[in-house]
């Protein structure tokens, strides 16, 4: 895919979303990290519904270690993996109020430190919550990244630098809210709706969905 072409994708989805943002709600960078950490595996809205009652309990670190193991496994337990992410969340409340005091560092070695954070939840955060222009490739995307020829790579890491390479410097901090929104509503994984693509015409996915739906 040529420059040309890229920017032209950036562009219109750019048009459609001037200000794109993260679906997981949060009103401070721990809460950001806390959600993260709780959407993996599992929905953002499923995730909104548990914070929903966590945060205006306890939305610190310290608040969090104050409720204890079961206590807080009793606000996540309708999310997937809660028994693992509630353990992982409480060793990095601990690291965070005794390392950090008490607040998210804006480092990548430090966020990877914490239990329960990848590289991508660190992308998310450095992105979402400090601005930076850092792309987190999840699942959605790294279909779109290798779908439409965008960013092609055989791993995460891969299409992770090749987008950071190939994506113009004025799309950067917004183009990982751009891709993964594309991805979860539009280029979706079973049923992509190419039909109603606005990057259709751009895209270098050899095929296509018909206008019906079909192959």
């Amino acid at each position: 895919m040529n420059p040309a072409k890229r920017t032209a994708i950036y562009e219109r989805l750019r048009a459609v979303n001037p200000r794109p943002t993260t679906e997981l709600n949060y009103s401070t960078p721990f809460e950001l990290l806390i959600a993260v950490i709780l959407s993996a595996q599992a929905t953002d809205k499923g995730v909104n519904k548990a914070t929903a009652k966590l945060f205006p309990v306890a939305h610190t670190p310290q608040a969090i270690l104050d409720l204890g193991l079961d206590g807080l496994k009793q606000h996540i337990k309708t999310i997937g993996l809660y028994n693992a992410k509630a353990g992982n969340i409480l060793k990095t409340c601990r690291i965070l109020v005794e390392q950090h005091g008490g607040e998210v560092p804006h480092d990548r070695a430090a966020l990877e430190a914490l239990p329960g954070v990848g590289r991508k939840t660190a992308n998310v955060i450095l992105n979402t919550a400090f601005g930076e222009p850092t792309i987190a490739v999840d699942t959605h995307i790294f279909r779109v990244a290798n779908r439409t020829g965008l960013a092609p790579g055989k791993t995460v890491l891969e299409v992770e630098k090749k987008l950071l390479k190939f994506t113009p410097p004025e799309f950067r901090h917004d183009a990982h809210h751009w891709l993964i929104l594309h991805g979860r509503y539009t280029c979706t994984a079973r049923s992509p709706k190419c039909p109603e693509c606005i990057i259709r015409d751009l895209c270098e996915f050899k095929s296509k969905t018909a206008g019906n739906g079909g192959r």
